[in-house]
């Protein structure tokens, strides 16, 4: 079974978001058994929305599409789908009624420019939106079932959950799985050089590569005769996957790095508080993107090395002596967030992530970071490439890795 996602929306077409959907889709319906075979994105436009929807629908079996629900004059996809189907919209008095509640239950009076998301083809199927103002809905096209979700990917996620999963799940043979498996630490090249010949030794597997920078993920893709053997077939080449990758996979489906290092964290019962100065927060931020206060307790972001003396107590003849980019000062900042927030770990970071504060003997990308532990403190140093953004996302990420590598008995 064929499957294929349109995106519709100008501002994609115009490069002004990132079509996050897209992927998470694709990713959805791959997993399910469907072949993906083309991901499509059109403008808000009704008669381009109408000749990519007629063109799809014709050459596949099931076609997503998200975008173009909404209240303003740009949202246009319900009408484009309506002209395709030669039908009228009507007014849906239930989802009318539930958008009517929706921002009763946030204190606000529903312009009448939202009663148009309550509009569908007549004969549509709606799709309630328990998460949004924008249901969505589906309809037959030819021999295809199409589906139209907001572009919204919270309310996306939710209603296909809740609809389309249920819909279409059993109409896929279950002929493959698919394993998701997480690194950090190796450049995608090298990650490509060392799963070399994988893909011969297990016939019906393939490898796929998503590089999310800094991550590189590895797609472990089996087909055969039957859900069971293809995931013993993948479950076979990931084991071998994991034995070429051993130092660098970290986890495997949606986990993420700051959740491999909480993970080794309540392992050890420790508790971890950071000092940052370059990355201005983000190890905090990456950290607190899930669910971290079992073992989370402070993040200080002392940017001014007149913070760092008065909030960390890091001395200024270390500072004056070695300067704010230094071992010495990113081992007394782990050292002293230790200290005052009263953990087992501490972390701290400082380096010069640019575009300018570099000297002839402290180049754009020098960082330092530490780890201080019941043990000892532990001192990194490297000089990363990149523009600022990248530079404080690898910084970030290895203050991760050597606090996830001192919990797991790694360094000491």
């Amino acid at each position: 079974m064929t499957a294929a996602i349109l995106s519709i929306g100008t501002e994609l077409t115009r490069g002004e978001i990132t079509n996050t959907n897209e992927s998470w889709l694709s990713s959805e319906l791959t997993a399910m058994g469907f072949q993906v075979s083309e991901m499509a994105i059109v403008d808000d436009h009704p008669g381009r929305i109408g000749d990519a929807l007629q063109r799809l629908a014709h050459q596949h079996d099931v076609v997503v599409a998200t975008g173009g629900l909404g209240p303003t004059t740009d949202d246009l996809t319900t009408a484009a789908v309506a002209a395709v189907l030669g039908v009228a919209l009507v007014r849906h008095a239930p989802s009318l009624e539930a958008i009517r509640r929706r921002f009763e239950a946030a204190g606000r009076t529903m312009s009448p420019s939202n009663e148009k998301q309550a509009d569908f083809p007549l004969g549509a199927d709606v799709l309630p939106n328990p998460v949004g103002t924008a249901p969505g809905f589906s309809v037959p096209i030819a021999n295809c079932r199409a589906f139209f979700l907001p572009g919204v990917p919270r309310e996306m996620k939710r209603i296909f959950a809740d609809h389309i999963a249920p819909a279409i799940g059993k109409l896929a043979p279950r002929l493959t799985f698919q394993i998701r498996l997480k690194t950090f630490g190796m450049p995608e090249s090298r990650v490509g050089e060392k799963l070399a010949g994988v893909e011969e030794r297990f016939a019906g597997v393939t490898l796929g590569y998503r590089a999310h920078f800094p991550e590189i993920e590895v797609k472990v893709h089996a087909a055969s005769s039957s859900l069971a053997e293809a995931r013993a077939l993948a479950d076979h080449a990931a084991a071998e996957v994991r034995s070429r990758l051993a130092d660098v996979i970290y986890g495997e489906g949606d986990d993420t790095f700051a959740e491999a290092m909480g993970r080794a964290l309540v392992s050890r019962g420790y508790r971890l508080a950071v000092a940052e100065s370059c990355t201005g927060g983000l190890v905090g931020h990456l950290i607190t993107r899930e669910p971290a206060s079992e073992y989370f307790v402070a993040d200080a972001v002392t940017y001014a090395n007149s913070a760092k003396t008065r909030l960390l107590g890091v001395s200024e003849d270390v500072l004056r002596g070695h300067g704010a980019v230094s071992a010495e000062v990113a081992a007394a900042m782990a050292e002293g967030v230790r200290r005052v927030c009263g953990v087992e770990i501490g972390a701290g970071v400082t380096g010069i992530a640019g575009p300018s504060g570099a000297t002839p003997n402290k180049p754009v990308g020098l960082v330092y970071w530490a780890v201080n532990h019941p043990g000892g403190t532990v001192v990194r140093e490297r000089t990363f490439l990149g523009d600022r953004q990248q530079i404080q996302m690898l910084a970030a990420f290895n203050v991760l890795a050597l606090v996830r590598d001192v919990c797991l008995g790694k360094v000491s």
